[in-house]
């Protein structure tokens, strides 16, 4: 199953995957309101061998499939000042 990557302008870490390229008909108004204009990054075959970075390709596909889309969200980031705290103190 061949699936669209979108990354957001508004949004660093976030992609958007659907299942047609330009297609975001099962994308709600809100997301799309809040990840802004989609920037393509590119086709990708979900069946193949190659595992997304950071996604499941069987939970994408399965999300694609139910709901018409798969949003990831980006990375939490790392609260270095609290690890240095607990390390410290």
């Amino acid at each position: 199953m061949l699936c669209a990557i979108y990354k957001s302008k508004k949004k660093d870490g976030m992609y958007l995957y659907v299942e047609k390229r330009d297609q975001f008909n099962a994308v709600p108004d809100s997301l799309r309101q809040i990840f802004g204009t989609p920037i393509f990054v590119m086709l990708f075959n979900l069946k193949g061998n190659k595992p997304l970075a950071h996604a499941n390709n069987q939970k994408v596909m399965q999300y694609i499939q139910q709901q018409g889309f798969y949003l990831q969200m980006p990375p939490l980031q790392e609260n270095l000042l609290e690890q240095y705290k607990n390390y410290h103190l």
